[in-house]
């Protein structure tokens, strides 16, 4: 099974993963481990392990922490899913656009949606939400409450 192979090579490589990584089913193993080894693992995964495709970023509001679930795809249909944690009051992401240049909207997505800022995103325009959207609204952290049209202009609520 090449799943477990992969999971004794990124446990072996990094010892602290050991017991946070889980084959889920075929084809799919997801990796959860601190922020501070991300960049490390994700490099690794990248140049090491084959994966050779960013299929998606996917935010996660986990109430005082975001998360973050990096999906690499391999050649051979695996997905090695790298999950990251940051605080909620400072979220902080260095970008992976190096590595995949697709990461730049995901991770637009991550600063409009969730607000969290993306160290190294090249700067551009804003994605997904129009330019007019207020700052400091993110739709899709679980506080938000929607006090803004979708034109951005504020609007009474009877709640």
């Amino acid at each position: 099974m090449k799943e477990k192979s992969l999971l004794q090579e990124l446990e072996s490589k990094f010892p602290q993963l050991e017991g946070k990584a889980v084959i889920q089913r075929a084809r799919r193993i997801f990796v959860d481990h601190p922020h501070d080894s991300f960049y490390e693992v994700f490099d690794f995964s990248v140049k090491n392990l084959g994966c050779t495709m960013l299929c998606t970023l996917t935010g996660i509001d986990e109430d005082v922490m975001l998360a973050v679930i990096y999906n690499l795809g391999r050649d051979d249909g695996i997905l090695i899913n790298l999950i990251v944690r940051v605080p909620k009051e400072a979220p902080i992401l260095k970008s992976v656009s190096s590595y995949f240049p697709n990461a730049v909207l995901y991770e637009r997505e991550l600063v409009d949606l969730f607000g969290m800022k993306v160290e190294g995103l090249p700067e551009g325009y804003r994605y997904p939400l129009p330019d007019n959207w207020p700052e400091g609204q993110f739709p899709l952290r679980k506080d938000w409450k929607q006090n803004h049209d979708n034109a951005g202009k504020e609007v009474q609520s009877d709640v």
